[in-house]
């Protein structure tokens, strides 16, 4: 059987071993740290070279649309839930699959010698360098964290599960060398004790920056939320109460890809200002709201209107105890500096020869295999940013690549990846706003389909709707949850239909802690859990017509 090495024991690391067993594959999982989870096993102390969430961090989609597909979410855990419930998730998925015999933990990997492409002098049986160049096969140097002892180990294949969460990226700035306040990037932000009474000035309007600047305008004396662009932010909250992801279904695609960009984008304005007008709160971009990731954040406008968050422009430049914006205003008595700027993509084990990445820029098929390789033995996981969630994307992209090992699935010649990775890149450059946040950019349902496309898994909504209709209608109608994909080929799982049909009762369940002592009027909520779709749909439709 074919070993496989698969590198991190975080969530793509373990469905990734999980993933290897289900296809007759050897794993061997590979982890720097004593303890599963990776980014959401949450440390207090700052690791240079792991990344690790904040300790309030609560994940911005809902239970059931993060799942791995053929493993639900315990009914009872929270509809968004906190890293520390995340966490416990992933343990149960590593106990009940049994995966912690595959990981050997407190170990580095140094870099890989492909056998193909390292150069002679590196190999130390030369005349086995031709059967190695038919094979595929990787040498891999690890390194005991505890007894820095060094091995090497030969396997058929690599799943590299590393993320791209743990390089940060710090930009220049003008005069940065002589602030005397505090400086730090949100990789190692932790808590917001330490910063009481503090002026704070959180750099960046990501997702981390949101959620640094709104917890700590809760200690402060001041945050200023400092952006060179703005942005369109999103509440985990929508129609009726229930997750806005559920919104993001098959028909609502769909009708989006009917749709020209001057007829969504005053419509998704609409929306999102209905909620808090984004001009008025210093936040509106000059770029579309589909040109950039948007952010989610429940509380930014709350903070924003009382005055303990105060937005401002890009930063010129810094004085010794102060910073001066693009917009000539100053701010004095600056504290600390919080750098929310993201994070830089980079694999330093792999020999740049096989994948050398540039401005984040990385040249991969399907944001997974290496277009260069003869043998497609070598996978990046989770490399991608989906507009949903990343766990269920990370589990299928294992499920094409261990079946690509196994030869189930024979991947298009390397002419055909380049053309696909350029098609690629020229839509990123046509979609989004040129930064390196926006270079691994995927919707998640068409990718997803791409992807369960290549595996055999994709639904068939046409079948189902002749053999079962009901799926089919929520299928198309309902939220696009991880379970699509486990009712048809490869990995059929026989709970697939029941979960789906269940998602609403699941993901209400843990908010029944008080009996209302009477029965509610739910004459109007059979289908709420997809008003906002049919809504979206039906004014789409009327665009579409007119527009034509």
């Amino acid at each position: 059987m074919k070993k496989v090495a698969v590198i991190g024991a975080g969530a793509s690391g373990l469905t990734a071993t999980k993933c290897c067993l289900d296809e007759g594959l050897v794993p061997t999982c590979f982890e720097m740290s004593g303890d599963i989870g990776g980014l959401w096993h949450y440390q207090s102390e700052d690791r240079e070279d792991q990344g690790s969430v904040m300790k309030s961090t609560v994940i911005n989609t809902s239970k059931e649309t993060m799942c791995f597909s053929d493993f639900p979410i315990p009914r009872e855990f929270p509809v968004f839930m906190h890293n520390t419930y995340v966490q416990r998730y992933l343990e149960m998925y590593a106990d009940a699959h049994q995966l912690r015999q595959y990981i050997t933990f407190h170990t580095e990997v140094l870099y890989y010698m492909h056998r193909i492409l390292v150069p002679y002098r590196c190999l130390h049986d030369p005349e086995k360098a031709d059967d190695f160049n038919d094979s595929g096969q990787w040498m891999i140097t690890l390194r005991n964290k505890k007894t820095t002892e060094k091995v090497e180990t030969l396997f058929d294949a690599v799943l590299v599960c590393t993320g791209h969460h743990a390089s940060s990226h710090v930009p220049v700035f003008r005069g940065f060398s002589e602030f005397k306040g505090k400086v730090i990037h949100s990789h190692d932000y932790k808590t917001p004790y330490q910063y009481e009474n503090k002026r704070i000035v959180v750099v960046g309007i990501g997702n981390s920056g949101g959620d640094v600047a709104v917890e700590l305008s809760s200690v402060t004396s001041q945050v200023y939320l400092s952006t060179r662009r703005g942005t369109w932010v999103l509440n985990r909250v929508g129609q009726n109460g229930l997750p806005i992801d559920f919104t993001h279904s098959r028909l609502v695609v769909w009708a989006n890809s009917l749709c020209s960009l001057r007829i969504k984008e005053p419509m998704a304005r609409h929306v999102l200002n209905s909620r808090f007008d984004h001009a008025a709160y210093a936040l509106q971009p000059k770029h579309s709201f589909f040109a950039q990731h948007p952010m989610v954040n429940d509380d930014l406008p709350n903070r924003i209107a009382s005055g303990s968050i105060k937005v401002k422009t890009d930063i010129k430049c810094f004085t010794a105890t102060g910073v001066e914006f693009t917009d000539g205003t100053k701010e004095e008595n600056i504290d600390s500096v919080i750098l929310a700027t993201g994070y830089v993509i980079g694999f330093p084990f792999i020999d740049t020869s096989v994948l050398n990445v540039q401005q984040n820029n990385v040249e991969l098929y399907k944001y997974m295999f290496p277009p260069k390789l003869r043998k497609q033995t070598l996978c990046i996981i989770g490399c991608v940013q989906p507009l949903g969630a990343l766990m269920p994307t990370s589990e299928l992209q294992c499920r094409l690549a261990t079946r690509v090992f196994k030869g189930d699935v024979t991947l298009p010649s390397s002419d055909e990846m380049w053309k696909d990775i350029r098609r690629k890149e020229d839509t990123m450059r046509k979609t989004y706003v040129k930064s390196i946040r926006h270079t691994i950019q995927v919707d998640w349902i068409p990718y997803m389909d791409e992807l369960a496309t290549l595996v055999g898994c994709k639904p068939d909504l046409r079948f189902l709707l002749l053999t079962d209709p009901k799926l089919a209608w929520l299928c198309l109608v309902g939220p696009c949850t991880p379970y699509q994909f486990r009712l048809q080929g490869p990995g059929k799982w026989t709970g697939a239909r029941d979960a789906i049909l269940t998602v609403k009762q699941r993901t209400l369940y843990p908010l029944k802690t008080r009996s209302l002592g009477f029965v509610p009027n739910q004459s109007q909520s059979g289908f709420a859990i997809f008003s906002f779709s049919f809504i979206l749909m039906y004014i789409m439709f009327i665009w579409v017509v007119f527009e034509k």
